[in-house]
């Protein structure tokens, strides 16, 4: 199967992409559109698309592109998986030119530790320098209080 990938933002597919994040995703379920909106635009998004052109992949980083970058929001279609898809899209991240010689590119994950530690991806050194304000919640509860993003 033959990939491409590129950061062109006006190419992506942003229904599928916010179908996928909002529907499907253990990590971003319940995502309202114009917080995914201003996720787009604040990042480096990359796309991943077969022969037709057709969207079958997705990243999203956010970086200073000097010393730091989070990798978020990676996903990969189910008509695609097992084909080196995921694979081929880190390899591309990594080789971003923007992408070089950071001090620390971090993600999370909770099911593909496996993928990620191909790409020198390792658990925390350091764990306890690390501190999160976490608010998984915050989709549902703006929706039940029927607040806007």
């Amino acid at each position: 199967m033959s990939i491409t990938f590129d950061t062109d933002k006006q190419r992506l597919d942003r229904d599928m992409v916010y179908r996928y994040l909002s529907g499907e995703s253990y990590w971003a379920r319940g995502l309202p559109r114009d917080i995914f909106e201003r996720s787009l635009d604040g990042a480096l998004c990359i796309g991943g698309y077969d022969e037709r052109g057709q969207q079958v992949a997705f990243a999203r980083v956010i970086s200073d592109f000097a010393t730091f970058a989070y990798l978020g929001d990676v996903f990969v279609l189910d008509c695609v998986r097992g084909q080196g898809v995921g694979k081929a899209l880190m390899t591309y991240i990594q080789a971003h030119p923007q992408l070089q010689n950071l001090r620390r590119f971090m993600l999370a994950t909770a099911d593909a530790h496996g993928l990620y530690a191909q790409y020198g991806f390792a658990a925390l050194g350091t764990p306890e320098w690390i501190m999160e304000k976490r608010d998984p919640d915050v989709y549902q509860r703006l929706a039940a209080e029927g607040k806007p993003a």
